[in-house]
């Protein structure tokens, strides 16, 4: 059974730092790339960063320079160092993955960045 599970989340102020885990399992991590999307209240969920198998990274323009997504084949995890937070980084943070057959998204982990 393929598991993904974020932690990390929480309440922090405008300019504070967060780091995001997800934690798999039941899948050959290392094969697939790995994302981090994010869904703020009555917005359409949004790609934030992904990292490919040999560690290229992806962002999207809004995080680029203050987010850092990472990976450790080693305890399959994937990490998303979150700095200079903003108001409108507020929201709920999924891990994803996609192997050769199926789509798989943890259940979410909350980020609110107070003014």
């Amino acid at each position: 059974e393929v598991q993904v599970v974020e932690s990390g989340g929480g309440l922090v102020p405008s300019g504070g730092s967060l780091r995001l885990s997800c934690a798999t399992s039941g899948f050959t991590f290392g094969a697939y790339g790995m994302g981090w999307f994010r869904q703020a209240p009555e917005r359409p969920r949004e790609g934030v960063a992904a990292i490919t198998t040999n560690g290229t990274t992806y962002y999207t323009d809004s995080v680029k320079g203050r987010f850092t997504i990472s990976r450790d084949n080693a305890k399959n995890m994937v990490y998303l160092q979150m700095n200079s937070l903003k108001p409108e980084d507020t929201a709920v943070y999924f891990c994803y993955t996609k192997t050769d057959s199926m789509e798989y998204w943890g259940q979410g982990t909350r980020v609110t960045v107070s003014s």
